[in-house]
């Protein structure tokens, strides 16, 4: 591996190290082994592997740093990875000259507010390990085509954009493990259109990722324009937030003009998401499970789900924050549009979503072929379920309790508007204001209900 101060670098955070490091790349062996140091740098460090060959980037052991005075990625790794993660779809090139890019025991510091930490085209296998990233527009952005990226054991911290940055990318097999990926204002995680699937983010923590001018998301995967959103797997991670925060923990933002399709295949499962104006807001979406999750504290609601098919939403805990967190949030569950959703087992607390005109805890408006089953809703301001313009839904074996201000409690169950062919029963309601249950004639059937 080729030294930098080998090639006339200084190390000593003073002197512009930019063309002695780049010296290092181009006329070296292809690698950097960085000793213990300050490395000021005012351009990108290019490591184009059709022509180095096999690259790497190592530090010394965390005493490695890198200052980015200038506009763009600190080190931009190029391959000419044109095929999938199939074997026979990669060429000889790749396997011979750039394959598994590897970055480790770095930090890199911005000192631009256009200046990034590492930039990938068209590689195969990157891994990036036990590196620091902090206050760059975007930590680790992938463009064009990437596959089988890992980043793993790594802090991406206090950046102006973004964490990791999927840019408008042809993108499969990534794994996200075990990192500190907070206090970027867009998003810690951000995916913007591309072709994406099989995306692993697993045993993170993604906290406080706000305060761009847009509403941003702790993780945000959209495509206004195109692309596709599918086979994420989001799991154990912690996921939090402000209670101020606009945007959602977790935002997924499919497209009209696609339907459902364009956003498949997700699995949410174990995370803790909290505090934020919502904490997990899902749009065309389908094929999604929601399962185990610890989901609290959204200012205007939990969860919103939002022209979404054939979804599980299951055994998650939803509820306000603690007693001992005094804050004035909505909470709730509000599923618009949709088709298909199986709500089930799961605990609701002390929601004061709604009014007393319209809404409750869980508040369904133009959907049909829902179920919504064996939850537990307890101490609802206005109501526990209420059902809007909705039809063929079935509402079963829940236990529905309201709160303590009896005056604002409406019903545990209501069915209005242009509502049909629904069922409600075998559910455990408590009286409001109105009664237990309200279904006006011809909205639905009701049998083996019992007051609460």
């Amino acid at each position: 591996m080729s030294d930098p101060k080998l090639f006339g670098a200084e190390g000593d955070g003073v002197r512009d190290d930019t063309n002695a490091i780049q010296h290092a790349i181009d006329d070296g062996d292809g690698t950097l082994d960085f000793p213990k140091g300050t490395f000021l740098i005012s351009k990108t460090i290019t490591i184009d592997t059709t022509k180095t060959g096999f690259t790497g980037i190592h530090g010394r052991m965390g005493a490695t740093r890198i200052v980015m005075t200038g506009e763009g990625p600190a080190f931009h790794i190029l391959g000419n990875h044109q095929g999938t993660a199939d074997p026979n779809s990669v060429k000889d090139h790749t396997w011979e000259k750039e394959r598994f890019p590897l970055v480790q025991g770095i930090e890199i510091h911005g000192q631009n507010p256009k200046a990034d930490g590492i930039h990938l085209h068209r590689t195969m296998q990157t891994t990036v390990q036990n590196v620091l990233i902090r206050q760059c527009r975007h930590g680790v952005r992938l463009y064009k085509r990437n596959r089988n990226f890992l980043l793993a054991n790594s802090h991406i911290y206090d950046g102006h954009e973004t964490g990791v940055f999927f840019d408008n990318c042809n993108l499969h097999q990534v794994i996200i493990v075990g990192n500190h990926i907070s206090y970027c204002k867009k998003a810690g995680i951000y995916q913007h259109n591309g072709d994406v699937h099989n995306i692993q983010i697993t045993g993170n923590d993604i906290e406080y990722n706000s305060g761009a001018d847009a509403p941003s998301g702790d993780i945000l995967l959209e495509i206004p324009d195109e692309g596709v959103v599918s086979e994420y797997t989001i799991a154990s991670n912690t996921i939090q937030a402000t209670l101020d925060a606009a945007g959602s923990n977790i935002w997924i933002r499919g497209r009209e003009s696609e339907g459902v399709f364009a956003v498949r295949a997700i699995n949410i499962t174990g995370n803790v998401l909290g505090s934020r104006n919502e904490n997990l807001v899902i749009e065309y979406g389908n094929r999604v499970t929601v399962t185990g999750n610890t989901i609290y504290g959204g200012t205007e609601r939990n969860l919103r789900l939002d022209h979404c098919h054939n979804m599980v939403v299951g055994s998650n805990t939803i509820n306000s924050r603690p007693s001992g967190y005094p804050a004035d949030t909505s909470d709730g569950v509000l599923l618009l549009d949709c088709i298909g959703l199986n709500l089930n087992s799961n605990v609701l607390i002390d929601h004061k979503a709604g009014s007393e005109a319209s809404g409750g805890a869980v508040t369904l408006e133009r959907c049909s072929d829902c179920r919504i089953s064996q939850n537990q809703i307890l101490d609802s301001k206005h109501r526990g379920i209420h059902l809007i313009d909705s039809s063929a839904c079935a509402l079963s074996d829940n236990s529905i309790r309201g709160g303590e201000k009896k005056e604002s409690y409406q019903a545990g169950i209501e069915v209005s508007g242009g509502s049909a062919q629904n069922l409600v029963q075998n559910n455990l309601v408590s009286q409001g204001v109105h009664g237990g249950i309200l279904v006006p004639e011809g909205t639905g059937q009701v049998q083996g209900n019992m007051p609460g």
